[in-house]
């Protein structure tokens, strides 16, 4: 089967944990990192589909999910909904732990979970939607973030949405440089990284 792009299905979820973990350190392999493999993807994945399955999208083909993008149309009320809706059950499930000294991050994870609560900042005001899209290495560079970032943008322009706006780690280059060439502007600097827009209207 070639791969396709189609829009998310529930059964893509468990695949989607797996890419998460698989590209969460910089782009690469975060597997040594979490003794619970499907905690990043609780942080930084599972909720976008079910909060809004409309701007999901997945890259698929006989080996599975090989790239998805994830997106909200409005960060704040999104962020208003995980404390609702999505954080409650996962702080009881994960409750604050300390460094087991052994190198592993489930504790950082944890402790943002508990620690995240509804912000909203001046940027939304113009680039109110944020996505999250990772794509493992065997379908890198056949052009398939572009496709999904391209599908999600057209969706968010049906939906009226003005811009957009995402974190990119410091240490990936890679993706740094892809996000300039599809029009991403850095909007902020970090410690951790940097801060890109991209105006859709």
């Amino acid at each position: 089967m070639a791969a396709a792009l189609r829009p998310f299905h529930p059964s893509d979820l468990p695949g989607m944990y797996r890419l998460c973990l698989l590209t969460g350190a910089a782009g690469g392999d975060a597997s040594a990192r979490y003794r619970n493999p499907d905690l990043l993807a609780h942080v930084y994945c599972g909720p976008y589909p079910v909060a809004d399955p409309g701007l999901t999208f997945v890259v698929a083909d006989e080996d599975g999910v090989g790239g998805y993008v994830v997106a909200t149309a409005d960060t704040v009320p999104f962020e208003e909904w995980m404390e609702r809706r999505w954080w409650p059950a996962l702080r009881v499930q994960h409750p604050p732990m300390a460094d087991p000294g052994d190198g592993t991050e489930d504790h950082v994870l944890v402790e943002r979970l508990h620690a995240w609560r509804p912000t909203p900042d001046p940027l939304y005001e113009e680039f109110p939607a944020h996505l999250h899209v990772d794509l493992l290495p065997r379908l890198q560079g056949q052009g398939w973030g572009r496709r999904l970032i391209g599908r999600l943008v057209d969706e968010l322009r049906e939906r009226g949405v003005p811009g957009l706006h995402l974190g990119v780690d410091g240490r990936n280059g890679g993706a740094l440089a892809f996000y300039e060439r599809l029009g991403f502007r850095q909007a902020r600097v970090h410690e951790w990284g940097f801060t890109l827009t991209l105006d859709l209207r």
